[in-house]
């Protein structure tokens, strides 16, 4: 049922760098290549050696990652569209095919970069009162940068960064609460530049210790067979069920997303396979691409990795990385949960079947085969779980990764494999080392303005006034101002943190949206690591929300199907990842490692989750044990509503109406309604 000539390499390729700016590399010629990656091979070997060896001192080794970043992006990046695509020849105004500015602009880079932590040896003397090469090192360094991210990941992201150094210079000008005295271009740079607050800051330092190595053990990981095991299990557990080749896509992304970060990289990856074998057994194209693409960006809240945000958290919230996986365990189940119920309820109404018996592969052939690619997973979670550092057991689990790659008969990799994938971890990683740069900058004006205590006042005491006008009208009093104050803060918090990720990637949306919206949470009572998580659930949800579902729009394209309705679905498919913030706000022991957890609060709100989540797969799909009527969708909408709420009284109502539903399904089911056409969409 899995052809692997679904799985052509040129189309994922070409499908991934489409939908995703990060992985849009320019065609280069055999020598500017060949210097391309001789320096993607110097950054990693660079990042993997320190990893084992010991890290420079902070600045120096921040200084020297943005060097090469920040100047391998002006030669793998072309400015324009036009540049990425067309293979130049080399010429005067283009040496080795690349524009003269380009080479200039990566000299500059690394220039600016290595300026404070190599040239700058006076720091403590001329922070505050810079001097004007200073200045004027800073604003290359600024404009080199916000260039550089520009080429990586598009306008969004630099556009937001100018908007708030303009805000940083004339907020003079700014309205109501939201004016300040305002920074001259001198005393803004040396903020930016020179100080730990701004570029230099902890956004840059994570990414340099931490995702760096992540994204590289990713790759040799993926390259020595692990993601073919992952898959191949995923179909011998699930492809007997109805609709086999969808439950495949859920868990196969499940598991290959707790080794990488990238919500595209997974839809395509797995996509190419389980995507064309849902269309042949009778899903819907859009709702195929939708299914791969929901299930795809699980993999960023799926430990043990989680992309590059865990990492962060554990620098913000200075916990340990048990910790900060312990409290994604449930959250991630609850989404993975939801997609596999919405994908059972579909397949039921449709009718479709699951794989045959000779269509799976054999659980035990596929551990005979490949075993041992699990032991450098196994490695790095038991050295993290011993409370090494992240970069350490990076480093060991890498290492096991080309060791055995090398001596496994059964998925033998060459020295030249290797190199390739130092090569290709360095480039995947080049844009989110730029992004990071750039939240810097934006953090940086936040931290000298004090802007984000400010947006915190203004939206909590609009909160506060909606709630009062609102809250007389609720029922039996369910709600009062308070919670109803908290409950429209996190939905307004919600919609910037999608309208935020529909144009920029969830690292540098969680970072952006943890300096603005984390203090507004925490006026309302919200534990830091609960309102972390919150805003980093709805930084991913971005990935599969229109107008720019990035990975939803991925797996259309391998489905020949329509974006906009693949985006749509795959939303209404990630709705369980929608909800679920909302009940760990509420009921924070659903995080389990909270300072207040109780067993009891905690099985309240993991049961009435799990059924409220089950009630809203069932009302989208028009179908439970059989169709169901428009009322009863209604009804258990309504319900899944009261049940996701933690509370005792709201749970008893909502599963009252599971129970009517259910009971005239079960003994009263009579002439059964059609499904109706919607439940498709």
């Amino acid at each position: 049922m899995f052809d692997d000539k679904d799985a052509d390499p040129a189309a994922i390729k070409e499908l991934e760098e489409k939908f995703d700016p990060e992985v849009r590399f320019r065609p280069l010629g055999k020598v500017a290549a060949g210097i391309a990656a001789t320096l993607l091979f110097l950054l990693s070997c660079f990042h993997y050696y320190t990893a084992g060896f010991g890290l420079l001192r902070e600045v120096n080794h921040r200084g020297v990652h943005l060097a090469f970043v920040l100047s391998l992006i002006f030669i793998v990046f072309a400015a324009t569209k036009k540049g990425q695509e067309q293979l130049y020849p080399s010429s005067l105004w283009r040496p080795f095919g690349i524009p003269v500015i380009d080479w200039l602009l990566a000299i500059a880079a690394i220039a600016a970069s290595l300026y404070v932590p190599y040239i700058f040896d006076d720091l403590a003397f001329r922070v505050g009162n810079p001097l004007p090469i200073d200045v004027i090192m800073g604003t290359v360094m600024i404009v080199v940068l916000l260039e550089a991210t520009r080429r990586a990941m598009g306008w969004p992201l630099p556009v937001i960064a100018i908007v708030i150094m303009a805000y940083g210079l004339f907020g003079q000008y700014a309205p109501g609460v939201l004016v300040h005295p305002g920074a001259d271009w001198r005393m803004l740079v040396n903020h930016l530049y020179l100080t730990s607050q701004g570029i230099y800051g902890l956004p840059v330092g994570v990414v340099a210790t931490y995702v760096f190595h992540f994204v590289l053990f990713g790759v040799l990981a993926t390259r020595i067979g692990l993601g073919r095991l992952f898959i191949d299990i995923a179909m011998a557990i699930a492809g007997r069920y109805s609709g086999g080749p969808a439950k495949v896509s859920v868990f196969s992304s499940a598991l290959l997303g707790s080794i990488s970060g990238s919500s595209i990289a997974n839809t395509v990856t797995t996509g190419a396979l389980t995507i064309p074998a849902m269309i042949r057994i009778g899903y819907q194209r859009h709702f195929a691409a939708a299914v791969e693409a929901a299930s795809s960006t699980g993999g960023q809240i799926t430990p043990p990795v989680m992309g590059a945000a865990a990492f962060l958290m554990i620098e913000f919230l200075g916990v340990s990385y048990s910790t900060i996986i312990t409290a994604a365990i449930v959250p991630a189940f609850m989404h993975f949960f939801g997609v596999l119920c919405q994908v059972h309820f579909e397949a039921k109404r449709l009718g479709l079947r699951g794989l045959t018996r000779d269509e799976l592969p054999r659980v035990g052939a596929i551990l005979k085969r490949d075993w041992p690619t699990v032991i450098p997973l196994i490695i790095l979670i038991s050295i993290l779980l011993q409370g090494f550092t992240p970069y350490l057991a990076a480093f060991y689990a890498i290492t096991a990764c080309i060791v055995i790659g090398l001596v496994n008969p059964l998925n033998r990799i060459t020295w030249r494999d290797v190199l390739d994938a130092f090569i290709l971890g360095a480039k995947y990683a080049l844009a989110v080392g730029a992004a990071a740069a750039t939240v810097g900058i934006i953090i940086g004006v936040v931290t000298l303005t004090g802007v984000s205590f400010k947006i915190a006042y203004m939206v909590t005491s609009t909160a506060g006034t909606w709630a009062s006008a609102i809250a007389p009208f609720i029922p039996f009093g369910i709600m009062g101002v308070s919670t109803l104050t908290l409950l429209i803060t996190l939905i307004l918090t919600a919609m910037v943190c999608i309208v935020m990720g529909c144009g920029i990637p969830t690292t540098a949306t969680y970072l952006i949206m943890v300096s603005v919206a984390a203090p507004v949470l925490g006026l309302l009572g919200v534990a830091p690591l609960v309102a972390h998580f919150f805003v980093f659930y709805y930084g991913v949800l971005a990935d599969i929300t229109p107008p720019v579902a990035l990975a939803a729009y991925a797996g259309a394209g391998i489905a020949n199907a329509n974006p906009f309705r693949a985006g749509n679905t795959a939303f209404r498919l990630g709705m369980g990842k929608a909800l679920v913030p909302f009940v760990f706000v509420f009921a924070p022991s659903l995080l389990i490692v909270v300072d207040d957890f109780s067993w009891f609060r905690f099985f309240l709100a993991f049961t009435g989750t799990v059924i409220g989540i089950t009630a809203l797969s069932a009302a989208f799909a028009g179908w439970l044990a059989g169709p169901l009527y428009r009322v009863e969708r209604w009804l258990l909408g309504i319900a899944a509503a009261l049940l996701v709420a933690p509370e005792v009284v709201s749970t008893s109502v909502g599963l009252v109406l599971v129970a009517a539903v259910v009971a005239r399904q079960l003994f009263f089911s009579g002439a059964e309604p059609e499904a109706p056409d919607a439940a498709s969409a």
